[in-house]
């Protein structure tokens, strides 16, 4: 393995971005969560009803990761 190589596979950890790195968000901020997840779904977004209660239920990680997902893809990724 040369130096390239290495420093290469030192670096990637410190690439992947994703929904694996977020800040847990609490229930109570679930009027937020939910706004972003529809902003993020546009029309394909459930009723307000829906996801609130989906929010409700989730855990504070999966909330964060709602939060921190910028596109729907990222989003199914969410244990949400």
């Amino acid at each position: 393995m040369n130096n390239k190589t290495a420093a290469l596979l030192l670096l990637c950890p410190a690439l992947l971005p994703g929904c694996s790195k977020h800040e847990p968000v609490p229930a109570s901020q679930c009027d937020r969560v939910v706004a972003h997840a529809k902003k993020v779904l546009g029309s394909k977004a459930p009723s307000t009803a829906e996801m609130n209660k989906q929010c409700k239920g989730a855990t504070d990680d999966a909330r964060g990761c709602v939060l921190a997902a910028d596109k729907p893809m990222k989003l199914l990724k969410c244990d949400f």
